[in-house]
């Protein structure tokens, strides 16, 4: 009951939340531990943490201490510590103790950078992640913020030798807020700095002066280009960074605290004996820098450690406020503008009415389950429904949709979702095989039928004034005939997203289907609208894309006769786009008025996936959809709105979230997204 109190608090907000994945194929490559998901989804901060200190920075058992104490006070701070390491193959965000124990006896651990990541994996190895194989892990799993003791950077000489730490060209492509106590002072700062700058990474230092530090030492004789004093502030170039969609990180160097800050001279001269003997016994590349940390533990008899371990216990305190303030932040700017001090909703252009789901996703370890005992496996908590999925989707991409819909008493209350007591939050609990066969299902959907048009009626002003209004197949079939009465009455365009072959019936049981503006079935729910309606409807044994389309036209015309556009979604064949012609395409604009019309339709492929890359896809039809929602709403033309759709089915799809955290306008901007040459889609008329 509390995990579905946690969940279901965050379902509400008009799916704005960041959501751990379905079912996905590469699962067996990237887990995500449950108290990290969960604290995701419900919106929670949570900070990321290398683990090179654990398996390369520390000897044994201090390593484990300290990563222990790293991630008490991330805790203590009121945010969730993610561990990231490679054990046996298996890349982890969020390590449980047994795992921590592992890395830290472990004498086998490789050094994990970039570069290492698909050998490590592909011979099943074990490993600590560096700086940028923590910020890959970070990013992929929908964490902001990650905290380390230093970052690698461009090491002396490095003019000659080009040695530069991928952690630098990191830091320039990856979207992750580094907080460090700068570079490590074994380097060559002033280029490393210059480096950064050519990244178009922002570096800024945390506190009173823009003094950059030096690791052990709280200046270094350079100076950041900018400085952030509390948290607060922190966050907000942090939420800036994230919200103009740069695909760059940020660097913030927080100094050593003073109390230890006076042994760092006697740890620099120990640092430049170190390096002058490194240089002398020929140590290269990735052994330099644990040889010279050694070295200067053993020359400072032990002080070098101890300022180690301070300044990494620091960096997580100041590390987790900034990742508090970063959530709470995040949280306000979402909301705000969306409800006025009176708690009514203002004004949104889009109104999405529909499900919420709290998903149990289970998958054994063996081909065949044994019913009647307990079988090895995983279990995983998800976040659904296609309302929802939708409403998150407008929301990451700029819209303020007001989400109507309804959860049980196993939730807080929040405006446009019925709270009712008597009744639960729909759940589904789904079995998997180990390769992914659907061994058994079960789904409590009843309290979808709870979002009566009596209750949907008393946002009849919202409903009046929107542009657009979004309903999923989930609702039941008296509140789709009231809102499309209201659409007639009001001439509101209604797009319905049929959800299943069952549920695509629903408007189509009477005349409500004429009030409908938009569509987006794929082929076998158009094909039972058609049925409905008790249209002839051709046999679905197609074996080319010819032939698919020629199917989807055919299905598509009559009901044209009053659907201003329909949106066939074809799988890997693309998306069929049907409608009144316009300037060579489809018109996607809402229509201000019935007329006679010429009819055509345009096919756009597919951008091109592998089977590698596909992670999941729970999602992809409710973020295409909620793309091309964005753009017409946004009175993109068509080819735009499509190719949105497009990029962010793509997103979700090699995302392990059903909406990908990375979804936001410059992602889905098709002339700002570096993609393949986007393929010509085909034009034809319909008779």
């Amino acid at each position: 009951m509390r995990m579905l109190k946690r969940a279901s608090a965050l379902l509400l907000k008009r799916g704005i939340a960041t959501y751990q994945s379905r079912l996905c194929r590469n699962d067996s490559l990237f887990r995500v531990h449950s108290s990290v998901s969960e604290a995701l989804a419900e919106n929670r901060p949570v900070v990321a943490l290398e683990s090179t200190i654990i398996t390369h920075g520390m000897p044994y058992p201090q390593n484990l201490s300290t990563a222990k104490e790293v991630e008490a006070i991330v805790r203590a701070e009121g945010a969730t510590p993610a561990t990231v390491g490679v054990i046996d193959g298996v890349v982890h965000v969020g390590l449980s103790s047994e795992k921590l124990d592992h890395l830290a006896r472990c004498e086998s651990s490789m050094k994990v950078s970039r570069r290492d990541l698909p050998y490590v994996i592909s011979n099943g190895l074990s490993g600590g992640t560096t700086v940028s194989a923590t910020m890959i892990a970070a990013h992929r799993a929908g964490i902001p913020v990650f905290v380390t003791g230093g970052i690698g950077g461009v090491h002396r000489d490095g003019e000659n030798s080009l040695d530069i730490s991928a952690d630098l060209t990191e830091l320039g492509r990856t979207p992750i807020a580094v907080i460090s106590a700068g570079v490590k002072s074994i380097l060559d700062i002033g280029r490393t700095l210059e480096f950064l700058e050519t990244q178009g990474v922002c570096v800024a230092t945390y506190g009173g002066s823009k003094n950059f530090p030096a690791f052990f030492s709280p200046q270094s004789g350079f100076t950041s280009p900018y400085q952030v004093c509390n948290p607060e502030a922190a966050a907000k170039l942090i939420a800036s960074t994230l919200s103009l969609g740069l695909q760059s990180g940020v660097l913030l160097a927080v100094p050593i605290p003073e109390e230890h800050a006076a042994a760092g001279k006697l740890i620099e001269e120990a640092v430049q004996a170190a390096v002058t003997e490194a240089s002398v016994k020929g140590i290269t590349g990735r052994d330099v820098t644990p040889f010279i940390l050694q070295k200067v533990n053993e020359l400072t008899e032990g002080k070098s450690l101890q300022a180690n371990i301070a300044l990494i216990l620091n960096n997580a305190k100041v590390g987790s406020q900034i990742a508090c303030a970063l959530s709470q932040q995040m949280t306000e700017r979402k909301f705000r503008g969306k409800t006025n001090h009176h708690g009514k909703h203002s004004d949104s252009d889009i109104v999405v009415i529909g499900g919420i789901n709290v998903d149990f996703i289970a998958k054994g370890k063996a081909e065949t389950l044994i019913f009647g005992q307990t079988n090895p496996g995983s279990v995983c908590l998800s976040f659904g429904g296609v309302g929802r999925n939708i409403a998150d989707s407008l929301s990451r991409l700029g819209r303020s949709p007001l989400f109507i819909s309804a959860t049980g008493a196993d939730s807080h209350k929040h405006n446009g979702v019925a709270r009712l007591e008597e009744q639960s939050t729909a759940t589904y609990c789904a079995v998997f095989t180990a390769s992914g066969e659907l061994s058994v299902g079960l789904g409590d959907m009843d309290i979808h039928q709870q979002i009566t048009a009596q209750y949907v009626s008393q946002f009849e002003e919202q409903l009046s004034s929107a542009t657009l209004v979004c309903l999923d197949g989930n609702i039941p079939v008296s509140t789709i005939d009231y809102v499309c009465s209201i659409a007639k009455k009001h001439d509101i365009n209604v797009w319905y997203e049929p959800t299943d072959s069952d549920k695509a019936c629903k408007p189509f049981l009477s005349d409500a289907w004429k009030s409908l503006s938009y569509s987006s079935p794929n082929l076998a729910e158009l094909r039972a609208m058609n049925k409905t309606l008790g249209l002839p409807t051709p046999e679905m044994l197609l074996s080319s894309v010819e032939e698919v389309l020629s199917v989807a036209v055919a299905l598509s015309r009559p009901l044209l006769e009053h659907l201003h556009c329909l949106v066939v979604t074809l799988g890997e064949s693309g998306v069929l786009v049907c409608g009144e012609h316009e300037a060579g395409s489809v018109n996607l604009q809402p229509r201000k008025q019935k007329k006679k019309r010429k009819l055509c339709a345009v096919h756009y492929p597919a951008l091109t996936l592998t089977a590698d890359e596909t992670m999941n896809v729970s999602g992809a039809g409710d973020s295409l959809a909620g793309a091309l929602m964005a753009g017409i709403l946004q009175q993109r033309d068509t080819d735009s709105c499509v190719r949105m759709g497009l990029l962010a089915a793509r997103l979700s799809l090699v995302s392990p979230h059903p909406i990908a955290p990375t979804l936001t306008y410059e992602s889905v901007e098709p002339n700002k997204v570096k993609t393949q040459e986007w393929p010509k889609p085909s034009f034809m008329w319909i008779d």
